[in-house]
């Protein structure tokens, strides 16, 4: 079941292809963009004298780049993008920059200033195309006055370490940031903008995907400073930080822009690819390989370790009395789950979440289980997840190694590589956060 596993998994990434996404979302008409899926499209004028531009951020960036410029061809005046190391795709006239993710660097600030400038140089005549995916609130980095890249590092580092979501995490971002929470948009205006996203966020929310640089800004200083105080981090934050977010709160900043402002309401904004379409890929290739597949949730969120608990009672729940479907059946998941770390080990919140639905069906036959990031990256490795049964744990301990002292010390990765449970696919070059799939199947062979 294991390879069945694997199977579904790479039918749930091809749905969600950057470049397919971007081309089915994009057309030219007698001289206009249509935008959309076919019968619901957005039109918008094509500029006669002035400029197309380009610009994102994101794991999935370059692949949309790809299809922009085979959209546009020759049209497209410039354009500009940053995407993560290893993720780069040749272009033609769309500048890559490579930088570091989750933590930005040195070149992630580069990036930004110069997306940045090419947006500010737009006018009322131009038309901009932004291109946004996963991973670009880190690769699209330009920090706010005061704050230097290194202080924005530590920020980081304390909130993927903190449990918080990412909705959380980017609410401070956001306010940290001079591209951020729709401060893009207001730099661009009053060109046209048409703001192109493949979701890494729970439903699919346009103002957390990648920070929404052209988005209006749903959160407040006064929602980025309860993320601090709900989580107790205000003592790892650097005093440069907590003195911003205080000052937004007194009112003493400036807020990012709303719903409302035209700057930002002007935008079109489209998402071409997200979660649900993966999992409905996954359910799509299960039938097709005789297990029932029930769709359980694509907003799955909270500690890693409890959503695989959840997931494991329903998996015994179906073998014991065939609710809410009987064998063979595939329950598929998505969402983005977190791990507040205690441990000083190696992983990421889809191998944690692997290593302990492992430990829940430790014993049971006929029980199989995977959970990988679509990005092909799972936390600071170079695993997308891991795949396990019901027996994983107990050739984990014929190995010498020990499957609950792993867990408590956040030690996935070393555990599952171990016992060959670790699934590497490499880099997907797209981002729809996480996809879960579990099979029953007592009566079949591994």
């Amino acid at each position: 079941m294991i390879g069945d596993l694997k199977d579904i998994f790479s039918s749930a990434i091809e749905a969600v292809d950057p470049y397919n996404a971007v081309k089915n979302s994009l057309r030219l008409e007698g001289g206009f963009l249509l935008v959309g899926k076919k019968g619901g499209e957005v039109k918008i004028l094509l500029p006669e004298k002035g400029r197309i531009v380009a610009v994102g951020a994101g794991k999935g960036s370059a692949p949309m780049a790809q299809a922009l410029e085979e959209v546009f061809g020759e049209a497209l005046t410039s354009g500009v993008i940053c995407v993560k190391d290893g993720h780069a795709l040749p272009l033609k006239t769309i500048k890559v920059h490579e930088a570091s993710h989750p933590v930005p660097d040195a070149r992630s600030l580069a990036a930004g200033e110069e997306i940045l400038s090419a947006v500010s140089a737009l006018g009322e005549d131009d038309l901009l195309i932004s291109l946004l995916s996963g991973g670009g609130s880190a690769l699209l980095t330009l920090p706010a006055e005061g704050i230097s890249l290194k202080e924005l590092r530590e920020v980081t580092e304390t909130l993927l370490a903190s449990g918080a979501s990412i909705g959380e995490v980017n609410a401070i971002r956001k306010h940290l940031s001079r591209v951020k929470g729709g401060r893009l948009a207001l730099a661009a205006y009053p060109a046209k903008v048409v703001n192109l996203a493949l979701s890494d966020v729970i439903g699919d929310s346009l103002d957390v995907i990648a920070s929404g640089p052209f988005t209006a800004d749903a959160s407040t200083f006064e929602e980025a400073w309860g993320v601090v105080e709900r989580y107790s981090i205000e003592d790892k934050l650097p005093l440069s930080v907590s003195t911003l977010l205080k000052r937004g709160v007194a009112g003493e900043a400036e807020e990012t822009p709303k719903e409302g402002d035209p700057r930002v309401d002007g935008v079109t904004n489209c998402i071409v690819g997200s979660n649900r379409k993966s999992l409905e890929a996954a359910a799509k290739r299960s039938r097709e390989l005789g297990y029932k597949p029930v769709i359980l949730t694509s907003t799955l969120s909270g500690e890693a370790r409890s959503a695989a608990r959840f997931l494991a009672s329903i998996a015994k729940e179906s073998l014991a009395y065939g609710d809410p479907a009987t064998p063979p059946v595939s329950f598929i998941a998505g969402g983005e789950t977190t791990v507040t770390l205690k441990g000083s080990g190696k992983g990421g919140r889809n191998q944690e979440m692997a290593l302990a639905f492992s430990l829940f069906i430790e014993g049971i036959s006929g029980v199989a289980m995977l959970s990988c990031g679509t990005d092909g990256t799972d936390g600071p490795t170079d695993a997308a997840g891991g795949a396990v049964d019901g027996q994983t744990a107990a050739r984990a301990r014929l190995m010498g190694l020990d499957p609950e002292a792993s867990l408590e010390d956040n030690d996935s990765y070393n555990l599952l590589e171990g016992v060959g449970a670790l699934v590497k696919t490499g880099p997907t070059r797209t981002n729809v956060m996480d996809v879960q799939v579990i099979l029953l199947a007592p009566n079949r062979e591994k």
